[in-house]
């Protein structure tokens, strides 16, 4: 007979298994390319912040400044953090249909 310790132990693992496939790993590979893209932002690039303000990078960043400056309309330029920024978009990028629905 097997230990029930162990008998419950398997589904544990199995469980802690399909976690990791269905959550842990999609939101790591998620996190790594919107990490590449703040550190790829260029002048002209249009950004989504955490705030829901979209805007436009005004000032190149050098890859130590924590801060990024943004316009948010004509003359109206704003400093964030670089963590504040949930989302980049190329200059011409296409709004996404899905987002929208």
């Amino acid at each position: 007979m097997q230990d029930p310790m162990f008998q419950m132990l398997i589904p544990m693992v199995g469980i802690l298994g399909i976690f990791y496939f269905i959550v842990w790993r999609p939101q790591q590979a998620q996190a790594k390319k919107l990490r590449e893209a703040v550190e790829g932002m260029r002048r002209g690039d249009t950004v989504v912040l955490n705030s829901g303000i979209i805007g436009k990078i005004a000032k190149v960043p050098q890859k130590d400044e924590p801060e990024v400056t943004v316009e948010i309309a004509d003359n109206v330029t704003i400093r964030v953090l670089r963590a504040a920024v949930a989302e980049v978009r190329a200059k011409n990028q296409p709004v996404d249909v899905k987002a929208e629905k």
